[in-house]
């Protein structure tokens, strides 16, 4: 029993005995220092990039110069055009016998570019010449009827009078001379339509030739020896209505749709900058022909006609073009001042009771002062405070300050 109790006694939890000891007491110590010194560096990074504000940039344009050049006023867009354009067809329906022309061939006017098959044409043809034959054969035989009839008259006439003959064969004899007087009158009329007809049976054979209405470059061969073609489109889908399209590379010009709110700065005889796509080193000069006077309801744009001043064969038409109206500066001056330059409108503010702008050097925006002249669709012209190239900021937040970082969002890129 002692034993037992004993025993006991051992299993007693000592309540004031101290914790053992692990040996984990250190490294949690300094696993707990690295989670607030990897906490502080990430504070401090988040207090770095907050520092910098976000913007949208956009890039100053100059315009014009210090020697009296021309600024633009207002761009358009707009596609090459010919005023002269003709798909060529015959004026008779026929199946074609040869084609003289392929793409891109040069044509003068009058040029023989196709043939139809004449075999109808030259039968018509040959009949109005046997009928014209035939009419002049007979106002030849009443030609001689007639003279021998007029004769026949006067003898009579002098054998009347000597009372040779009676007076009812004169009168019968002169009859017979007027009747063939008459019918020869008819005969010549007859030969004379005959002579018409002969005329309208060759015009049908000419009409087998295709020509070429003025002279220009083929842009598209339509048709082919056997196919039928029709001025038409007598047989539908299965004829052709032309031989092919011809245009007079002179009459080129550009045709742009300028939105009704801009359409008051455009001007006849306005000089005008044009620059084809395929070409953007390429600066054409040009002037406007003419404002068409109607509207486009829906688009609510009016198009102008503008004149090429340069002709040159990589000009052709549908080629996509940009134009920038241009408006003419005064005489350059000794004082003169310095060019201005083009910003969106969004890049100019108010702050302090003027105009200002904010131009980003070195991931820092630095705040400039502005003198704003006049509005160009969505741009302003700033005369002074800005040079072209200069990267502004777009809708400058109320927190921006002079000298303030900023970070250049990536699609503030710059729309020169």
């Amino acid at each position: 029993m002692n034993n037992s109790a004993d025993l006991l006694k051992e299993l007693r939890i000592d309540r004031n005995a101290p914790p053992p000891s692990s040996g984990r007491g250190p490294w949690i110590a300094l696993g707990v220092g690295a989670a607030v010194l990897a906490a502080g560096i990430a504070g401090w990074a988040l207090f770095a990039r907050g520092d910098a504000i976000e913007v949208r940039t956009a890039q100053a344009v100059a315009i014009g110069g210090s020697g009296g050049g021309s600024a633009s006023v207002l761009d358009a867009t707009g596609y090459v055009v010919a005023r002269r354009i003709a798909t060529v067809s015959a004026k008779v329906t026929g199946r074609v016998r040869e084609v003289l022309i392929e793409e891109g061939q040069r044509v003068e006017e009058g040029e023989v570019l196709a043939t139809l098959d004449p075999v109808d044409a030259e039968a018509q043809q040959s009949l109005a010449r046997a009928q014209l034959d035939a009419a002049r054969s007979q106002t030849s035989s009443i030609q001689a009827q007639l003279t021998e009839a007029e004769a026949n008259a006067r003898r009579l006439n002098t054998l009347v009078g000597q009372q040779l003959v009676s007076k009812a064969q004169y009168d019968q004899a002169v009859a017979q001379r007027d009747a063939l007087r008459a019918q020869l009158v008819t005969a010549r009329r007859n030969a004379a339509v005959a002579a018409d007809q002969l005329d309208i049976a060759e015009i049908g054979v000419d009409n087998t030739i295709v020509r070429a209405p003025f002279a220009g470059v083929v842009i598209a061969k339509a048709a082919q020896p056997g196919e039928i073609i029709s001025p038409l489109s007598a047989g539908g889908g299965y004829t052709r209505t032309g031989i092919g399209t011809i245009v007079d590379m002179d009459s080129l010009e550009v045709e742009v749709d300028v939105n009704e709110a801009y359409i008051g700065r455009v001007q006849p005889k306005m000089p005008v900058e044009a620059t084809l796509n395929a070409y953007p080193d390429w600066k054409i000069p040009a002037e406007v022909i003419a404002i068409i006077p109607a509207a486009d309801r829906g688009k609510a744009t009016v198009k102008v006609r503008i004149a090429l001043n340069s002709k040159d064969a990589r000009i052709v038409p549908d080629m996509g073009v940009r134009v920038s109206f241009l408006e003419k500066a005064e005489p350059a001056r000794a004082d003169a001042p310095p060019p201005g330059v083009l910003v969106p409108a969004a890049a100019v503010v108010e702050r302090d009771g003027g105009q200002v702008a904010f131009v980003v050097d070195d991931g820092r925006a630095s705040r400039r002062g502005v003198q704003v002249g006049r509005t160009l669709g969505d741009d302003l012209e700033v005369s002074e405070g800005l040079s072209g190239g200069d990267t502004v900021v777009l809708d400058p937040p109320a927190a921006l300050t002079d000298g303030g970082k900023v970070e250049v969002a990536d699609d503030g890129a710059s729309n020169p």
